[in-house]
């Protein structure tokens, strides 16, 4: 059986995915609502699946949907870089690259970052280096990395890097569908916390947000501190806790199946900022440099979408 799709489709479904409602992804691509609902029908009726479960709060991905959204995003992505064949410099560029990233950031910046400059300079040979926040600074500021990503805003000897924004990533509370907050549009922080938490102890997340809780006055019983996430969402999904993390990490699905709802908190909270970091003072190469113009065009199409 062929499929057709068209880049239009993948574009509106995406916009819709991440925005969770139709009408403001209407705005966005800046199209008529009724013509991206029509596109978005299309698209499921090729597929031969829902895409999204239609709700009173707007447009939820379905379990297939959100297997579709990696699809998607990866067809997006392989249309810029085509785009970029033919630009650019024409002598192929050799030598070393040494990356530092931290465990979560590898799993959802750095794949398709490192794919695309690996399939653009062949000849260059990439090491990455996964380890604590503490220990790549370390490594920056010895010399040994070239550079790293990573969360940005929670760094140790700021005054020794130079950090360059990728993205920011809001902070919303998780909680179980079936949790007394996921009926409220926005619950404050003194509301979560009357809850048990669930604590995500990895890359300095805990350290952005353990201010907010102390500025307000409050002190969440915690549940459980884990570094693992696939335990917090487990967990937040079967409603043993709740947690407040940065929507890069979000996820609707645990790998039981059970559904995670995300609400945006009442008070202002600092985003989770993810960058590329290096050694402030040191020479950056041609490499590194090809290295971090491909970051900066990445997180353009990202904010784009």
């Amino acid at each position: 059986m062929h499929r057709h799709f068209t880049l239009k489709q993948f574009r509106y479904f995406l916009a819709v995915a991440e925005l969770g409602s139709v009408a403001a992804a209407a705005r966005m691509v800046n199209i008529a609502q009724s013509a991206l609902t029509k596109s978005i029908l299309e698209l499921e009726s090729t597929m031969g699946m829902p895409l999204f479960e239609r709700t009173p709060r707007g447009m939820r991905l379905t379990q297939d949907g959100y297997r579709f959204q990696a699809s998607a995003r990866k067809v997006i992505s392989s249309v810029a870089e085509a785009g970029d064949i033919g630009r650019g410099r024409q002598e192929q560029l050799t030598g070393q690259l040494t990356i530092g990233v931290t465990s979560l950031v590898a799993g959802y910046y750095l794949a398709q970052l490192l794919a695309r400059f690996q399939r653009s300079h062949a000849s260059v040979s990439v090491a990455v280096v996964e380890d604590s926040p503490q220990f790549l600074e370390h490594l920056l500021v010895n010399g040994e990395l070239d550079l790293a990503i990573m969360v940005a805003n929670a760094l140790g000897d700021p005054q020794a890097l130079v950090v360059e924004l990728l993205t920011s990533s809001p902070n919303r509370v998780w909680l179980a569908s079936s949790h007394a907050l996921a009926s409220l549009a926005e619950p404050s922080l003194a509301q979560c916390a009357q809850y048990r938490h669930v604590v995500l102890e990895a890359d300095r997340i805990e350290g952005v947000l353990r201010p907010v809780w102390t500025r307000h006055g409050l002190r969440p019983q915690i549940t459980l501190r884990t570094s693992s996430l696939e335990a917090v969402r487990s967990l937040v999904g079967v409603g043993a806790g709740i947690t407040v993390l940065p929507d890069f990490l979000y996820r609707p699905w645990t790998l039981d199946a059970d559904h995670i709802e995300a609400r945006s908190l009442r008070e202002s909270v600092p985003n989770i900022d993810i960058g590329l970091v290096w050694r402030r003072g040191s020479r950056v190469r041609e490499v590194v440099s090809e290295f971090i113009e491909l970051a900066r065009e990445q997180s353009r199409a990202r904010s784009s979408r």
